[in-house]
């Protein structure tokens, strides 16, 4: 797969303070979509099409939901981050639509009457019950595409929502869970280092702080929510980015340096993750950092 660039991006100055939805944004057009060839990779390997229904727990700005449906899945993106959900509905376009929109004929399900069975999607603002329809078959893979493994406790929120959403599936329904890989192999590592070192002196018992990613992450949030291991796979998921600052604001994004960013400030946060990025800047001011990420395919039992 060709691993996207990220385009240049214009700013107010980076230490101007940042809203909800210019930081939602940063993340649907620069960050979510280096991890493009970790969605194409697990939907290649599960053959996802047209009889595939999806539910996708953190959706985000719903671009893994527009590759899925593009496929002819017929997908519901859930979230609780409104701002990520906008942009989501955004583009989708005439595939998706919000619980609260009107105008449209629905059935039972909450799907379009109308769409193609291709072009049918659906976004729930909420945590993953929210998910649960009337009437409609229920889904047949699940997926949790916001890798855990990298800040500590990342994953503690991930089997709770695996119990909601879980129920909502049928018998055997697969779902994919999704980590950072070995440190070694991700050069981005030693950026997210920052966020560790400057968050850590003020608070060093409070969750959130970079920590590496284990061999067994995600086996263990399996097995915390009864799920069956059946294979998985590791893919290279390339940070790009046209120049310095689209690195800063794209990985600020994230959410993993917001701890740092309360133990300092956002100026020395942006100023320690520029440095970092020194070593990953190439000739033509462009970053370029390879990263390996991991997914584990299980179903539910």
């Amino acid at each position: 797969m060709t691993p996207t660039l990220v385009r240049h991006h214009t700013y107010a100055a980076s230490s101007a303070p940042v809203d909800p939805g210019t930081r939602a944004r940063d993340w649907a057009e620069i960050q979510e979509r280096v991890l493009a060839p970790l969605h194409e990779a697990v939907f290649d390997r599960l053959e996802v099409g047209a009889g595939t229904r999806m539910l996708s727990l953190g959706c985000g700005s719903g671009l893994a939901l527009l590759a899925a449906a593009s496929r002819g899945a017929r997908v519901t993106g859930v979230d609780t981050d409104r701002e990520r959900l906008a942009l989501a509905r955004e583009r989708l376009g005439p595939l998706g639509r919000s619980e609260d929109s009107v105008g449209r004929a629905e059935d039972s399900g909450g799907w379009a009457r109308d769409a193609e069975p291709a072009r049918r999607a659906r976004l729930v603002e909420g945590p993953p019950s929210a998910a649960a329809t009337t009437g409609a078959p229920p889904y047949n893979l699940l997926t949790a595409f916001h890798p855990i493994g990298c800040a500590a406790g990342d994953s503690e929120g991930l089997a709770p929502a695996l119990a909601e959403a879980v129920p909502l599936a049928v018998r055997g329904a697969t779902v994919v869970l999704t980590g950072w890989g070995p440190p070694e192999r991700c050069a981005t590592a030693p950026v997210l280092r920052v966020a560790a070192r400057l968050a850590e002196p003020a608070r060093p018992a409070r969750p959130g702080g970079w920590r590496p990613a284990l061999r067994d992450d995600l086996e263990e949030v399996a097995a915390r929510a009864g799920l069956k291991p059946d294979g998985s796979g590791r893919v290279s998921c390339p940070f790009g980015y046209a120049d310095v600052d689209s690195a800063v604001r794209g990985l600020l994004s994230t959410g993993l340096f917001d701890a740092a960013a309360r133990a300092t400030d956002r100026s020395r946060v942006e100023k320690e993750v520029a440095e970092a990025l020194f070593p990953h800047r190439r000739p033509d001011g462009t970053v370029w950092m390879p990263n390996v990420f991991r997914y584990l395919v299980c179903v539910t039992t």
